[in-house]
């Protein structure tokens, strides 16, 4: 289990999920972002969100929406509001994910994502 993530479900009385078998290491990285999907009621959202570690292959978020698994998400790291330099990227493109588990803890969500395609 990732200490960061161990820290949290501690503070937050959670157990483990599952066991940490891992293809890829984890960065602890809070990046804000935008989650994008559909809700348990087929309602559209766009939340605003942040990263508490990612990876290749997914992302480890908080979220103040409750997500539903198996669902396909699309995550937005918004850019920077200086895009007219040709020295400054114009922004990642969106990146969909799957919603592999979700748990509670206090007014927000912790969410694992896995991306469809790996990033990097």
């Amino acid at each position: 289990m990732a200490i960061r993530e161990g820290v949290i479900q501690h503070r937050a009385g959670l157990s483990p999920l599952y066991d940490e078998h891992r293809r890829f290491q984890r960065i602890n990285l809070q990046v804000p972002l935008f989650v994008r999907g559909k809700d348990a009621h087929g309602e559209q959202f766009l939340e605003l969100a942040k990263t508490l570690d990612i990876s290749a292959l997914g992302a480890f978020i908080t979220c103040p929406r409750r997500l539903v698994v198996n669902e396909i998400v699309t995550l937005t790291i918004p850019a920077p509001s200086i895009t007219s330099s040709a020295l400054v990227p114009a922004g990642m493109p969106p990146i969909q994910a799957r919603v592999k588990r979700q748990q509670e803890a206090g007014d927000v969500h912790l969410v694992g994502v896995e991306f469809l395609k790996p990033i990097g």
